[in-house]
């Protein structure tokens, strides 16, 4: 049984006449008495808590930062009508700091043998898995006086995706696709390295292109056109390690390397190329291979959805290890991690011959803008020591970069909000020079 305030309210302004006027126990019997007769009797017509029946119902995905409806359908079954304070319980990441308080309560009033349904807005703050708790009911009666109170347990699991913000860059890089495919007025005359179809030489055409077997066959001089290779191989490696649960200002550089991973996905599927991706620090943390274009990229959000950094060492033995096997032919492997000069030098460098003898590798690493402001810091004597913070880490970062250059692979250094189109960028430029 729980009291409400009206009770205690009731109780004290029947108190305090008979403690002026007739402070005796026969006054406060006379007060009492009656009181805890109303409120038995208001316990006994309150509707039963355990017997209701509940169904869940709405959406059971969300991208990060949107918001999601969980509709809750409340039965009474009982003889009594049902009116009830219901709090409907989730994790506290999925509401916006402070609004969990307002949006899991909610007030039902469902006559017998009757149902009604509440919504629960949620909006998490966080990706993964977002399973609802319990459901308290606090059911009152007619007076207000006492209340009867009993939990549910009624599963629901809202998963929050990765926001994928970098879908505004696709268009552009979709028309610059179309220009390296050929099938814009653009490059009507563009190289790659697939044969294409032929056609009548224009001048200026490049000579090396002159088709002379059908030349000979017919009466014009032919050209080949070329356009770049589809069905090609991608391989994203994801680097889990400790190094990814850095936040560059409000993102964790795990998350923007998930956005960029995403954006290369949607492009190179559009490519005709065939997209496959491994997570790993010490062992696989996701993996998505052999999915059909149509699948594709809801197979990738899902398997990023739940991805979270582990505090541990890369094993860059291990990675490489893991990425030749995932990719068994030529393909263009890229490698989303940092550019920390102990972890490279340590354990990057000495397993890339490994990886660029068969492959084609591409590395994105996430930059801190704040590194560059400390850098460009002036005026005070603070400043000046995070100044020199500043550039020694830009050297160190640069140096980096030019040694993994030298063992042949594109580096691609960015800020968290410019990696997805960079990455992007690389890609098509690798494209056309048929590297891939």
């Amino acid at each position: 049984m729980a009291l409400t305030g009206r009770t205690a309210l009731l109780a004290a302004l029947g108190s305090l006449p008979v403690g002026i006027l007739a402070p005796s126990w026969t006054g406060m019997l006379a007060v009492n008495a009656p009181l805890s007769l109303a409120i038995l009797c208001d316990y006994a017509l309150a509707a039963p808590a355990r017997p209701l029946q509940f169904t869940r119902s709405g959406d059971t995905t969300v991208r990060l930062g949107e918001s999601a409806q969980v509709q809750l359908t409340v039965v009474n079954p009982s003889r009594r009508r049902l009116r009830a304070h219901l709090r409907d319980a989730w994790p506290p990441s999925s509401w916006l700091p402070g609004a969990g308080q307002t949006a899991s309560r909610h007030q039902v009033d469902v006559p017998p043998g009757e149902r009604r349904r509440v919504t629960t807005h949620l909006r998490p703050t966080r990706r993964g898995d977002r399973e609802a708790e319990q459901i308290t009911v606090r059911s009152y009666g007619p007076l207000g006086l006492a209340a009867r109170q009993g939990s549910h347990h009624v599963p629901w699991k809202v998963r929050v995706l990765p926001p994928f913000t970098s879908r505004k860059h696709l268009p552009s890089r979709l028309a610059r696709l179309r220009e390296l495919d050929g099938r814009t007025s653009v490059l009507t005359r563009g190289e790659g390295t697939e044969f294409d179809s032929l056609r009548a030489y224009v001048p200026g055409d490049d000579t090396r292109s002159i088709d002379w077997r059908a030349t000979a066959r017919q009466s014009a001089v032919a050209v080949r056109t070329w356009r770049p290779e589809r069905d090609r191989h991608l391989l994203i490696v994801l680097d889990t390690g400790r190094t990814s649960a850095g936040r560059v200002g409000d993102v964790p550089r795990l998350d923007a390397s998930m956005d960029a991973t995403l954006l290369l996905t949607a492009l190179a599927t559009r490519a005709g190329d065939r997209v496959d991706l491994l997570a790993y620090d010490r062992r696989v943390r996701a993996q998505v291979r052999g999915r059909a274009t149509g699948e594709l990229l809801p197979a990738m959000v899902d398997a990023l959805a739940t991805l979270e950094p582990e505090l541990v060492e890369t094993d860059a033995r291990g990675l490489s290890a893991a990425a030749l096997t995932h990719a068994p032919r030529r393909s263009l492997i890229v490698l989303l991690t940092s550019l920390d000069a102990a972890s490279v030098e340590e354990g990057l460098l000495p397993v890339l011959p490994r990886l660029t003898q068969r492959h084609t590798v591409l590395l994105g690493a996430v930059r801190d803008p704040h590194v560059e402001d400390m850098a460009s810091a002036r005026g005070t004597v603070d400043a000046i020591y995070e100044a020199a913070a500043g550039a020694q880490a830009q050297a160190a970062r640069r140096r980096t970069a030019d040694q993994l250059r030298r063992h042949g692979v594109v580096v691609v250094d960015a800020t968290p909000d410019s990696l997805a189109p960079a990455l992007a960028d690389a890609y098509l430029a690798l494209k056309a020079a048929g590297r891939l």
